[in-house]
């Protein structure tokens, strides 16, 4: 079966699909991507970047690209090069707990993630310009996805909405989405290893530092705001940690 990589989806105020000069006249691109999405330690960050078509090239010759491919110092300058050039950005930060609340509701994390792209969208649309949506899909699913979030945008009228995988290398706007996002959270966690050290790692799963730290210290109140409860690496460190507490 035949796999698709986007989805595109045009609309105008009388509901006829728009022809290809819709997108030669799109003048704004909005792009939309994360950091943090599956550590168990420290905040999720979603970034939505408002490009003017005409300020790419420079993005380009910046060098700017998927944060993942960028050094930590790179990706620094480039942020404060990017914010000079775009016409403007919002970041939301979601904190464990806010994370695990939603869980708690029933709420999955991809759910999660198109409410809090939606409301990034809706205040960056004010309607009268013909914007260009793109967001690094974060599900599997990508026509599932788009079935998520559309509903939670207030006006399409104006977008056109693409949403793809791999929209952070393959799209500039998304591109300098994923590097404001990633050194948000870069900060963030650098803020957290100043109140309770170094041990504390990437908050990855992956990373043998935050793994130790958890299983360490995953039932310890004093680093509640840390963890993210309801990820499954938490709850196997706490299960053996009541274990171990109930053997002695």
């Amino acid at each position: 079966m035949k796999k698709f990589s986007c989805v595109k989806i045009n609309f105008n105020p009388n509901g006829f699909k728009l022809t290809s000069l819709f997108y030669k006249m799109v003048e704004l691109i909005l792009g939309l991507d994360e950091a943090g999405k599956g550590p168990v330690l420290g905040p999720m960050i979603l970034c939505g970047c408002l490009v003017e078509k005409k300020d790419e090239n420079q993005l380009r010759h910046l060098g700017v690209k998927d944060s993942k491919t960028v050094t930590s110092k790179r990706r620094e300058f480039l942020e404060k090069e990017i914010k000079k050039i775009i016409s403007n950005s919002i970041t939301i930060i979601c904190e464990p707990k806010e994370i695990d609340e939603s869980n708690a509701k029933g709420i999955k994390l991809t759910e999660f993630e198109a409410d809090k792209f939606a409301k990034i969208i809706n205040k960056l649309n004010s309607g009268k310009e013909r914007m260009k949506v793109v967001i690094d899909c974060p599900s599997i699913g990508i026509n599932s996805w788009t079935d998520l979030i559309k509903p939670k945008i207030k006006d399409l009228s104006n977008l056109e909405l693409v949403i793809e995988h791999k929209a952070d290398k393959n799209h500039i706007a998304v591109s300098a989405a994923s590097i404001l996002a990633k050194c948000e959270r870069e900060r963030r966690m650098n803020k957290l290893k100043e109140k309770y050290g170094d041990e504390i790692g990437s908050g990855y799963s992956s990373d043998p530092l935050t793994i130790k730290f958890v299983q360490k210290y995953a039932n310890k109140s004093k680093y509640v705001e840390l963890f993210r409860k309801s990820w499954a690496t938490w709850k196997n460190a706490s299960k053996n940690l009541k274990q171990i507490e109930l053997d002695f």
